[in-house]
Protein backbone atom coordinates (compact mmCIF):
# COMPACT_ATOMS: atom_id res chain seq x y z
CA UNK A 1 0.00 0.00 0.00
CA UNK A 2 1.42 3.27 -1.27
CA UNK A 3 2.15 5.75 2.31
CA UNK A 4 -0.68 8.43 2.44
CA UNK A 5 -1.29 11.12 4.67
CA UNK A 6 -4.33 9.18 5.78
CA UNK A 7 -1.71 5.61 6.14
CA UNK A 8 0.69 8.01 8.53
CA UNK A 9 -2.02 9.71 10.48
CA UNK A 10 -3.10 6.42 11.46
CA UNK A 11 -0.23 5.71 13.31
CA UNK A 12 -0.30 7.90 15.85
CA UNK A 13 3.06 6.98 17.35
CA UNK A 14 4.70 7.68 13.78
CA UNK A 15 3.78 11.04 13.82
CA UNK A 16 5.10 11.88 17.33
CA UNK A 17 8.26 10.46 16.16
CA UNK A 18 8.31 12.99 13.49
CA UNK A 19 7.25 15.74 15.61
CA UNK A 20 10.73 15.50 16.88
CA UNK A 21 12.33 16.48 13.50
CA UNK A 22 10.10 19.45 13.16
CA UNK A 23 6.95 18.43 11.16
CA UNK A 24 3.63 18.59 12.58
CA UNK A 25 0.57 16.51 10.93
CA UNK A 26 -1.85 18.58 12.36
CA UNK A 27 -3.49 21.10 9.67
CA UNK A 28 -4.90 24.93 9.90
CA UNK A 29 -8.08 25.65 8.93
CA UNK A 30 -7.70 28.38 6.60
CA UNK A 31 -4.76 28.46 4.06
CA UNK A 32 -3.61 31.97 3.89
CA UNK A 33 -2.28 31.71 0.67
CA UNK A 34 -3.69 30.02 -2.87
CA UNK A 35 -2.31 28.13 -5.82
CA UNK A 36 -3.27 29.33 -8.99
CA UNK A 37 -4.82 26.02 -10.57
CA UNK A 38 -5.71 24.19 -7.53
CA UNK A 39 -9.45 24.62 -5.65
CA UNK A 40 -8.79 23.44 -2.55
CA UNK A 41 -4.71 23.28 -1.01
CA UNK A 42 -4.63 19.87 0.75
CA UNK A 43 -2.43 21.09 3.60
CA UNK A 44 -0.66 18.23 5.35
CA UNK A 45 1.51 19.54 7.62
CA UNK A 46 3.40 22.52 8.85
CA UNK A 47 7.09 22.78 10.18
CA UNK A 48 8.11 24.75 13.47
CA UNK A 49 8.88 27.65 11.15
CA UNK A 50 5.11 28.07 10.09
CA UNK A 51 5.65 26.90 6.93
CA UNK A 52 2.68 24.72 5.65
CA UNK A 53 3.31 21.02 3.38
CA UNK A 54 0.39 21.05 0.86
CA UNK A 55 -0.50 17.72 -1.57
CA UNK A 56 -1.04 18.84 -4.88
CA UNK A 57 -3.34 16.69 -7.11
CA UNK A 58 -0.33 15.62 -9.15
CA UNK A 59 0.87 14.34 -5.69
CA UNK A 60 4.05 16.44 -5.97
CA UNK A 61 4.34 18.03 -1.80
CA UNK A 62 4.61 21.91 -2.07
CA UNK A 63 6.16 23.52 0.95
CA UNK A 64 5.28 27.35 1.33
CA UNK A 65 7.31 29.44 4.10
CA UNK A 66 5.36 31.71 6.46
CA UNK A 67 8.03 34.52 4.32
CA UNK A 68 6.13 33.97 1.61
CA UNK A 69 8.24 31.65 -0.87
CA UNK A 70 7.05 28.53 -2.45
CA UNK A 71 8.12 25.50 -4.26
CA UNK A 72 7.70 21.79 -5.34
CA UNK A 73 10.05 19.78 -2.44
CA UNK A 74 9.44 16.03 -3.31
CA UNK A 75 7.37 14.14 -5.97
CA UNK A 76 5.39 11.92 -3.72
CA UNK A 77 4.43 12.11 -0.48
CA UNK A 78 6.22 8.95 0.35
CA UNK A 79 9.50 11.22 -1.43
CA UNK A 80 8.59 13.61 1.44
CA UNK A 81 8.58 11.20 4.41
CA UNK A 82 11.99 9.81 3.02
CA UNK A 83 13.34 13.10 2.89
CA UNK A 84 11.85 15.00 5.75
CA UNK A 85 13.31 11.26 7.89
CA UNK A 86 16.39 11.53 5.93
CA UNK A 87 17.33 15.56 6.12
CA UNK A 88 15.37 16.84 8.61
CA UNK A 89 17.88 19.86 7.63
CA UNK A 90 16.63 20.09 4.26
CA UNK A 91 15.90 23.38 4.26
CA UNK A 92 19.29 24.64 5.14
CA UNK A 93 20.61 22.04 2.25
CA UNK A 94 18.81 24.29 0.19
CA UNK A 95 19.74 28.01 2.15
CA UNK A 96 23.44 26.23 1.68
CA UNK A 97 23.26 25.19 -1.93
CA UNK A 98 25.35 27.61 -3.40
CA UNK A 99 23.42 29.12 -6.05
CA UNK A 100 21.81 25.87 -6.50
CA UNK A 101 24.59 23.77 -6.91
CA UNK A 102 23.54 19.97 -6.53
CA UNK A 103 27.54 19.55 -5.11
CA UNK A 104 27.29 22.18 -2.67
CA UNK A 105 24.29 20.50 -1.76
CA UNK A 106 25.66 17.48 -0.92
CA UNK A 107 28.27 18.88 1.44
CA UNK A 108 26.17 20.91 3.19
CA UNK A 109 23.92 17.60 3.78
CA UNK A 110 27.42 16.37 4.74
CA UNK A 111 27.86 18.84 7.43
CA UNK A 112 24.96 19.11 8.62
CA UNK A 113 24.48 15.51 9.23
CA UNK A 114 28.25 15.81 11.18
CA UNK A 115 26.10 17.70 13.50
CA UNK A 116 23.23 15.27 14.20
CA UNK A 117 25.67 11.73 14.66
CA UNK A 118 25.74 12.33 18.28
CA UNK A 119 21.76 12.81 18.32
CA UNK A 120 20.65 9.74 19.87
CA UNK A 121 16.83 10.77 19.70
CA UNK A 122 17.16 11.84 15.82
CA UNK A 123 18.63 8.75 14.79
CA UNK A 124 16.53 6.93 16.94
CA UNK A 125 13.20 8.42 15.33
CA UNK A 126 15.11 7.22 11.94
CA UNK A 127 14.63 3.99 13.36
CA UNK A 128 11.56 3.75 14.56
CA UNK A 129 9.96 6.11 11.59
CA UNK A 130 11.39 3.78 9.18
CA UNK A 131 10.44 0.45 10.80
CA UNK A 132 7.17 1.61 11.92
CA UNK A 133 6.42 2.43 8.50
CA UNK A 134 8.09 -0.53 6.36
CA UNK A 135 9.44 2.86 4.68
CA UNK A 136 12.78 1.81 2.59
CA UNK A 137 15.79 4.95 2.12
CA UNK A 138 15.38 6.89 -0.61
CA UNK A 139 18.15 6.33 -3.65
CA UNK A 140 19.24 9.75 -3.82
CA UNK A 141 17.07 12.04 -1.23
CA UNK A 142 19.51 15.25 -1.87
CA UNK A 143 18.52 14.76 -5.98
CA UNK A 144 15.72 14.11 -5.83
CA UNK A 145 15.47 17.73 -3.41
CA UNK A 146 17.18 19.15 -6.56
CA UNK A 147 15.28 17.88 -9.04
CA UNK A 148 11.63 18.83 -7.54
CA UNK A 149 13.09 22.18 -6.80
CA UNK A 150 14.90 22.97 -10.03
CA UNK A 151 11.35 21.65 -11.84
CA UNK A 152 9.35 23.47 -9.58
CA UNK A 153 6.30 25.86 -11.62
CA UNK A 154 3.68 26.50 -8.92
CA UNK A 155 2.26 29.98 -8.47
CA UNK A 156 1.29 30.63 -5.06
CA UNK A 157 -0.46 33.89 -4.29
CA UNK A 158 -1.27 34.90 -0.44
CA UNK A 159 -4.77 36.25 0.07
CA UNK A 160 -3.54 39.75 -0.18
CA UNK A 161 -3.18 39.26 -3.76
CA UNK A 162 0.92 38.95 -3.80
CA UNK A 163 2.46 36.09 -5.12
CA UNK A 164 5.59 34.59 -5.34
CA UNK A 165 7.85 34.47 -8.67
CA UNK A 166 9.62 31.37 -9.56
CA UNK A 167 13.49 31.43 -9.00
CA UNK A 168 15.49 28.81 -10.42
CA UNK A 169 17.73 27.03 -8.14
CA UNK A 170 20.45 29.19 -9.70
CA UNK A 171 19.14 31.78 -7.55
CA UNK A 172 18.83 29.50 -4.27
CA UNK A 173 21.35 31.30 -2.09
CA UNK A 174 19.53 34.77 -2.69
CA UNK A 175 16.07 33.10 -0.77
CA UNK A 176 18.12 32.44 2.45
CA UNK A 177 16.07 30.57 5.17
CA UNK A 178 12.95 29.07 3.11
CA UNK A 179 12.28 26.55 0.08
CA UNK A 180 14.47 28.34 -2.16
CA UNK A 181 12.57 28.24 -5.43
CA UNK A 182 10.29 31.58 -5.11
CA UNK A 183 10.48 34.81 -3.44
CA UNK A 184 7.27 37.62 -2.96
CA UNK A 185 6.89 40.06 -5.31
CA UNK A 186 3.72 42.58 -5.59
CA UNK A 187 1.45 41.03 -7.60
Amino acid sequence: MPLTPEVLTAQGEVVAWLGSLDVSFATEDEPWFTIDGVENPRQIGSDGCGGTFVLLPSRNVLYVSSEGRAGIIAGTFEAFIQLFVAHPYWLDILKFSAGGDLAEMRRAADALEATLDQEDDVNAAREEIRGSLDLPDADDPIEALYEAVATSDVIVRATDGSRSRRCSTASASTTTGCCATRRRESA
